[in-house]
């Protein structure tokens, strides 16, 4: 099978691609900036506990079991005043909360490749944290690292027809990431990591202007856009245990 195994740190697109990553055992860290991923590092940065789920699933019925709070759509956490799977919506006042949160992309990301080493979570607020902790982690546990880019999902698919829709603030995250990451990285990671330096000083530009950026904002959440395309403000990095994420602090 031709794949990028004799890499230290690979790189990866969707819900194929965590599958293959957990297949091999490897060390993984996905990244969703719009919004998943960057969610989580907010919330746990606030001290926010938070439980990964797929949203074809009961999530009431598991918040129920866990004891935790499923959290709402967008517009119906506005309305109730709770968070909801926007990072801005996450601040002090949630510490210690447990929190239930689904996603097509980033959750379900995380749900299939939860048996694995190390799962850690990446963006752009916490790239250069994430690096760190994955490079620790690699030497510590002698695996090598696949840096999952989760992607969107093209609406109206047909049954035949691929529904991943590759997004650029994804590969931006995932290479903010790779760019810091120490070890022989794939041709995949090279390429990765390389359009993130040449793109690092446009970063906000580049993230209004895509389509999950503009669709954000047509949609009233250009605050999360904003605040998603920080680089590097939180020293923090969520990492699954048990089905949690849970503060982790590497450097």
């Amino acid at each position: 099978m031709f794949d990028q195994m004799p890499y230290d740190c690979k790189f990866e697109w969707g819900r194929r691609g965590a599958k293959e990553a957990a297949k091999r055992g490897e060390i993984i860290i996905i990244v969703d900036v719009l919004s998943f991923s960057s969610t989580v590092v907010t919330a746990v940065n606030f001290g926010a506990v938070i439980y990964p789920f797929p949203p074809e699933e009961d999530g009431k019925a598991y918040a129920e079991k866990v004891g935790a709070e499923l959290i709402l759509g967008r517009a119906e956490a506005a309305k109730a005043g709770k968070p909801t799977l926007s990072p801005v919506t996450f601040n002090k006042e949630h510490a210690g909360g447990k929190f239930v949160l689904t996603s097509l992309n980033g959750a379900f990301c995380t749900w299939v490749a939860s048996d694995v080493p190390a799962l850690l979570i990446g963006s752009l607020l916490n790239a250069s944290s994430v690096a760190e902790a994955a490079n620790r982690l690699r030497k510590e546990l002698k695996k090598s690292v696949t840096v999952v880019a989760c992607g969107e999902r093209w609406a109206e698919v047909k049954e035949d027809e691929d529904a991943l829709r590759p997004s650029v603030e994804d590969y931006l995250g995932a290479g903010a990431v790779l760019a810091k990451m120490e070890g022989r990285k794939s041709p995949e990671a090279k390429v990765c990591a390389a359009a993130f330096n040449s793109s690092a000083d446009r970063l906000s530009e580049l993230l209004w202007e895509c389509g999950s950026g503009r669709e954000l904002l047509a949609r009233g959440h250009g605050a999360d856009v904003e605040h998603c395309s920080q680089l590097d403000v939180y020293k923090i990095v969520p990492v699954l245990e048990n089905g949690i994420f849970t503060a982790n602090f590497y450097s």
